[in-house]
């Protein structure tokens, strides 16, 4: 197979990126006699999976053809029929899919169920990387059962997230802060602590301007529910802003929240502070498949020391702040010791032209 033509399907599944969660983004081409007769690609909203979208383009031009297609096929009911039924109704006469689907209602039956009916089936395995990676978070939700957890933070060089005082103003250049709501956008779900939110009156909103499959839940870790009524995010409540407070909380404050719209999450931890591992499990149960987490040092080191982050990715500027006051991107107890230290792999470095980078890196975790 020609491998432009699943680099086409592959090019299809990212226009449909942040419009099909709790879906995978899909891209599909039919290809016959060398051509391209038939594309399609999946959102969440127009409800048809790429396959059925490629094959209705194809038409006739789809019997005897090749279906290209990013993720395997699926073989069971869902809010639509079968993938598969649509495949053997078009007369396809061989399928090539760059990964088999992690779903534990497909994993490997869409293909069993198409070679069942003489279709040929190949994986084409130097797509798999790039397959996985589109869908990270999907693949990563249905291989767990949680969210995929990305902790996201903008530092100078020597690691500094804010100045002791006067904390006006950026630490990383608008490039770098509009890279930031592409992956807001790509994100199900944002959380921060209530010390940002009180500091800062953030809003936590994906300013893409781009369709999104659901609206961006934003999560404020509370325990005590000193969410001030009228700051902008309870303001902006839409059926998407969680607080997250724990028992100990004033119950007027809870009423306060809840009278205007606010969702508000008891969930005890440690410490009397609030149970990360339930909120993700809250997440988990809604389909979310991946969460955001931009907050401060703090926050920053308690979901790291709770082992729920999955990936990091930080910003550099071409700064210095320097000081043993300026706040670290992870405060908190820390580690006594180098050899305790949160390890990471999987490090990529992405430039910001001209003089700022991205470290993007996955946890070491037990297994």
């Amino acid at each position: 197979m020609n491998p432009d033509y699943m680099r086409a399907a592959l090019e299809l599944a990212r226009q449909g990126l942040g419009r099909t969660s709790p879906n995978p983004a899909v891209g599909a081409v039919v290809v016959r006699d060398s051509q391209v007769v038939g594309r399609g690609f999946h959102t969440y909203a127009g409800v048809k999976h790429a396959e059925v979208l490629a094959l209705e383009e194809a038409s006739a031009q789809a019997r005897g053809a090749t279906l290209c297609v990013t993720l395997e096929p699926c073989a069971h009911q869902g809010r639509t029929p079968p993938c598969v039924e649509a495949i053997l109704a078009a007369g396809v006469a061989r399928v090539v899919a760059a990964l088999e689907d992690p779903n534990p209602l497909v994993a490997g039956a869409g293909f069993r169920r198409l070679r069942e009916a003489g279709i040929a089936v190949e994986l084409a395995a130097e797509f798999a990387s790039e397959a996985q990676k589109l869908n990270a978070a999907y693949v990563h939700f249905m291989r767990t059962g949680r969210p995929l957890v990305t902790l996201k933070a903008a530092l100078t060089l020597d690691g500094k997230i804010a100045a002791p005082e006067d904390n006006v103003g950026w630490i990383t250049s608008e490039r770098a802060r509009a890279h930031v709501h592409e992956m807001r956008h790509l994100s199900d779900a944002i959380l921060t602590g209530i010390g940002t939110v009180l500091a800062d009156d953030c809003l936590l909103t994906d300013r893409t301007g781009l369709e999104r499959s659901r609206p961006l839940l934003r999560i404020v870790l509370d325990s005590q529910l000193r969410l001030p009524v009228a700051s902008r995010l309870v303001a902006g409540a839409s059926d998407d802003l969680v607080v997250v407070g724990t028992s100990a909380a004033p119950p007027e404050r809870r009423r306060a929240l809840e009278q205007r719209g606010v969702t508000v999450l008891l969930l005890d931890g440690p410490g009397g502070r609030t149970d990360l591992h339930g909120l993700l499990a809250h997440l988990a149960e809604q389909r979310h498949l991946s969460l955001m987490i931009e907050a401060g040092s703090k926050v920053n080191w308690a979901v790291l020391e709770a082992g729920i982050v999955d990936r990091v990715f930080f910003y550099y500027a071409p700064k210095i702040l320097g000081g043993l006051q300026s706040l670290p991107v992870a405060g908190g107890a820390g580690r006594r010791s180098r050899r305790e230290a949160i390890l990471f792999r999987h490090v990529t470095l992405h430039p910001i032209p001209p003089d700022e980078f991205a470290v993007e890196a996955y946890l070491v975790k037990e297994t």
